[in-house]
């Protein structure tokens, strides 16, 4: 027997329980306003033995309410359901509508048309580990983007949509998003408009991209109407897919400054800078849990 195997069976000594590791979660909450409810939060945060790491919070004056975001971490074998569960009794004394996320990474369904530039920057914040969640797949009505998605490894699913197709077509997108696992759908310039039917499964969990300008711009050749009408901003609008057309509550807009020496094609290219970095912005917010959703408006903790 070598020494090791003696020491492996020495009577009388017990092996140490593994020690539990250490567990990161975020808290998000809305509730009416009133005193106590931090303390309350962080005390259940003390009795369970819990770290806080980032704490966030907004009272609107308006609306009377307040909204929080607390990222908190420690050694638990509890999990966020767990979690969620036991602090129901605090939640229900302050009237709070309340989630405790854990760190399991969101998994994203990109649906694209012909329109590259978003596609291509959120796969390099994929690839680089910013973008806050993990694409697993892309969806196109064209099979333009092909090339780029399989280059990045991923699937690559072509959904042809026309009048007559188009039921079918979201139908087989749902069955996608079941059958992946997905946690987000992102409309990175899909230049189609989702039923109202789809727009009600993807609810709180679809953000779409689209160009604004102030002032705004619509039908075709945008970029050629800004051009005529002497802009000097342009801009683009991150948001939740409503039923409403481009009315979801906004979650990030970007703009740039520009002047009459951009022609339509100069507008364009910066145009399509501010739609992938208002998109990738949107996209990881959700991904993180920063986005505080309250009817037709959201609260962001950046």
């Amino acid at each position: 027997m070598t020494l090791l195997d003696s020491a492996a069976v020495v009577p009388g000594t017990r092996t140490a329980p593994a020690e539990e590791a250490v567990r990161r979660f975020a808290l998000t909450l809305t509730c009416p306003q009133r005193p106590g409810i931090v303390h309350a939060v962080t005390s259940f945060l003390l009795q369970h033995g819990f770290n806080i790491d980032e704490h966030q919070q907004f009272d609107d004056p308006v609306r009377k309410t307040l909204y929080l975001r607390t990222a908190f971490s420690g050694r638990s074998n509890k999990g966020a359901p767990a979690l969620a569960e036991e602090f129901a009794e605090v939640a229900g004394h302050f009237s709070m509508s309340y989630q405790i996320h854990d760190q399991t990474r969101m998994r994203l369904l990109v649906m694209v048309s012909k329109a590259g530039h978003c596609l291509n920057d959120l796969l390099f914040r994929w690839r680089a580990g910013t973008l806050g969640g993990d694409i697993a797949l892309v969806v196109s009505n064209h099979e333009d983007l092909r090339p780029m998605a399989e280059a990045a490894g991923l699937p690559f699913v072509h959904l042809p949509v026309s009048p007559d197709t188009k039921q079918d077509a979201e139908q087989a997108l749902l069955r996608l998003v079941d059958d992946h696992g997905i946690d987000l759908v992102v409309l990175a310039r899909y230049m189609q408009i989702l039923s109202n039917d789809l727009c009600a499964a993807l609810e709180g969990r679809a953000i779409n991209i689209h160009h604004s300008f102030l002032p705004g711009f619509k039908g075709a050749r945008p970029y050629h109407q800004a051009y005529a009408r002497g802009v000097k901003l342009v801009g683009a609008t991150a948001h939740y897919v409503t039923a409403d057309l481009d009315e979801g509550p906004i979650i990030e807009q970007e703009v740039i400054r520009v002047d009459h020496t951009y022609h339509p094609s100069a507008l364009a290219t910066v145009g399509q800078d501010a739609e992938a970095l208002a998109l990738s912005r949107a996209v990881r917010w959700h991904c993180e849990h920063r986005v505080l959703l309250d009817g037709s408006s959201t609260v962001i903790f950046r």
